[in-house]
């Protein structure tokens, strides 16, 4: 396959992907684009790797990680208070997605390794030893990140539905 046939095709996972990680669809759109200029560059060791999805969602993960270190000083995060008076059209008008833009506001508070190790956990269903190998890190340290992001979110008030995931 070549670049182009496998960016368009995954396009929609890597958007859905850096989104849970950053809880911000167009700082999701930007790591993206990022990553997918490096991945161009790259495109002949990468296109003949065993698992192409896993070095490109590792890329996105590393791009976020790091992206949050070189942005943190110039990037001024709205809340979604002020960005809901704003453009009121992004907020959710259904009940049905309160909690869950409860869940997603708390997420966004984790520490980025905690929301990773979340991410990948429960968005992609991934193992302690993949996401460890997403990470660049060992076993435990991803258990440490996960049950720490877990312990924090069972803490905060009405998200009842985090107090039954181990």
């Amino acid at each position: 396959m070549d670049f182009t046939s496998f960016a368009a095709e995954r396009l929609p996972v890597m958007l859905r992907y850096a989104t849970v990680l950053t809880c911000d669809p167009h700082l999701a759109e930007d790591i993206v684009q990022d990553v997918l200029i490096k991945m161009q560059r790259a495109w002949p060791r990468i296109g003949h790797a065993d698992r192409p999805d896993a070095y490109v969602r590792r890329m996105i993960t590393n791009e976020y990680l790091s992206w949050r270190r070189r942005k943190a000083s110039t990037v001024v995060p709205l809340s979604p208070d002020v960005l809901a008076e704003v453009v009121p059209s992004l907020a959710d008008q259904a009940h049905q997605f309160d909690e869950r833009d409860a869940m997603i506001g708390k997420i966004s508070k984790l520490p980025r390794k905690q929301r990773v190790a979340l991410a990948l956990r429960y968005y992609c269903g991934y193992s302690d030893p993949e996401i460890a190998e997403v990470m660049d890190c060992a076993i435990g340290t991803v258990r440490s990140h996960v049950s720490r992001g877990l312990a924090t979110l069972r803490v905060q008030p009405g998200l009842a539905a985090l107090k039954e995931v181990r």
